[in-house]
């Protein structure tokens, strides 16, 4: 004698279903809440009112036409080169800010000193990971700003 299929086979197969589900919910939660700072900004309004003053800065930036490329070596050591519509910029100051993406390690701000090749090298290694570069450029007058990643 077979038995059939009944209401406590459907509730248990409901009661799984749903415990799985909100067994993995609270997981996910968890991983979210252990991750991200929760901070993108310190006060919000207060950045608010800067808002058009960040936008005139960055017109001004794209005026100028520099760009930057990054990268960094098996010594771990980054590199930039910035460049301008006429060439690399050669009397530029570079500084830079590495992030990590998950606020994990603190951030650390890297100075530069010009390289054999042209291009500006950092004075100290970064840890292997993911980095987030804040990059600032100073020539004369002018600065620009850049954000980039960088993989060592």
């Amino acid at each position: 004698m077979t038995r059939g299929f009944t209401g406590w086979h459907m509730t248990g197969i409901m009661v799984t279903f749903f415990g799985v589900v909100i067994a993995v919910n609270f997981l996910m939660a968890s991983y979210a809440v252990g991750t991200f700072s929760g901070t993108v900004v310190d006060n919000s309004y207060v950045a608010s009112q800067h808002f058009n003053t960040w936008l005139a800065e960055a017109r001004a930036q794209r005026t100028l036409g520099w760009s930057v490329s990054v990268s960094a070596g098996k010594d771990r050591l980054v590199r930039i080169a910035p460049a301008g519509p006429r060439g690399p910029l050669t009397a530029a100051r570079v500084t830079a800010t590495a992030a990590h993406p998950l606020g994990r390690i603190p951030a650390r701000t890297l100075a530069f000193h010009r390289g054999d090749d042209g291009r500006f090298v950092a004075d100290a290694a970064l840890p292997a990971g993911r980095w987030l570069l804040h990059v600032e450029v100073r020539d004369g007058s002018n600065e620009a700003r850049f954000d980039d990643e960088v993989r060592l």
